[in-house]
């Protein structure tokens, strides 16, 4: 898909400098640029490239004067990193303005679905299911009965998403993600071995909410594992049963959740962090990276370490532990002083 400088001018509301009708069809880092590309300049590191880039068109601030020829034609406007961001929105939206149910897949006949349905090949929809407008599901997704899914939501492929989920407007879950699998929920018997416990509760996700490639969110035992409104989810990421994360909480790769805890709003929480099970998470939460909770967290605090404690008590902490060989070889020195001190004396 093409589109001319004049175009992108248009719907950026900028201002060709150069030549209006240069066309562009894919998007580079201007260091990258070539014939046919699209790129921005807004960091002032990279100004020496605007001199040497290939690339056809090029989204400058309009404060920009060039000090020496340039070929590629310019598009200034007031932002240029935020009118290159809203650029990538749009070319998004265009790319993945599909429609159309395509065969083979499998639609049940008591599905709702609304207007500009996307299905996938070797896709399934099961019984009941309610589809809102615009539902992009991406081939060899699957959707179990009785699932209800909101408008504007895309599901690429490879998505699992199992019965009775509930899922708000405005989500995107990518590729592998797995949502409403049982709860790790087994009860140990006497001679070592494990009953499952049914697990006959379902998820809901809110509004806003983004879930990366490979995460898992457990359906609850009983009642529901919630994901709050504007929820950001990285990839390999695991949100056991009963969980609920609250508002605009967003949470790094690899980190597991355990049952039934609970996160506030408006949290952050790094890579490769472990949650231990039904503790309280408060608002405003920020958890380090590779950090382990196993206890209850107040509102506003900064945490690292495992088990964690406060981000300014670890970071002194950490000075110590760097130097601890030569504080240990400082108090053998002391030792060695002291001792030789009472030797003197008895003798």
């Amino acid at each position: 898909m093409k589109f001319t400088a004049e175009q992108i001018a248009g719907i950026l509301e900028g201002e060709v400098v150069g030549n209006p009708m240069a066309e562009v069809f894919r998007l580079s880092k201007i260091e990258e640029g070539a014939e046919g590309s699209l790129t921005f300049l807004s960091n002032p590191k990279y100004l020496n490239y605007i001199y040497s880039t290939k690339a056809s068109v090029t989204i400058v601030n309009n404060t920009f004067v060039p000090e020496s020829p340039v070929t590629t034609t310019l598009i200034k406007v007031h932002d240029a990193y935020a009118a290159f961001s809203k650029l990538l929105e749009f070319y998004n939206q265009v790319k993945l303005n599909k429609s159309g149910i395509e065969q083979p897949s499998f639609l049940s006949q008591s599905v709702k679905y609304g207007d500009n349905l996307y299905l996938g090949s070797f896709s399934y929809v099961g019984q009941n299911v309610v589809l809102g407008e615009n539902v992009k599901i991406y081939p060899n997704c699957f959707i179990g009965d009785n699932v209800i899914i909101g408008d504007n939501v895309v599901l690429f492929a490879g998505a699992k998403i199992y019965s009775e989920t509930v899922i708000g407007n405005n989500c995107t879950i990518h590729s592998g993600a797995i949502i409403g699998a049982d709860g790790f929920g087994f009860a140990p018997n006497p001679d070592g071995t494990y009953t499952k416990i049914p697990q006959i509760g379902n998820v809901i996700i809110e509004d806003n909410v983004d879930i990366g490639s490979c995460t898992t969110i457990d359906r609850a035992t009983m009642g529901s594992t919630i994901i709050r409104k504007g929820v950001k989810l990285d990839n390999q990421i695991q949100i056991a049963h009963n969980v609920e994360i609250g508002e605009n909480t967003v949470i790094a790769a690899q980190t597991g959740v355990a049952g039934s805890t609970k996160i506030g709003r408006n949290g952050m929480i790094g890579g490769q962090v472990g949650i231990s099970g039904h503790l309280n998470i408060g608002n405003n939460v920020r958890i380090q990276a590779q950090s382990g909770v196993g206890r209850n967290i107040k509102d506003n605090e900064i945490l690292q370490g495992s088990p964690t404690f406060g981000y300014n008590d670890f970071s002194k902490s950490y000075v110590h532990f760097k130097n601890l060989p030569k504080i240990v070889a400082e108090i053998e020195e002391l030792k060695k002083q002291i001792l030789n001190q009472k030797n003197g004396n008895n003798g």
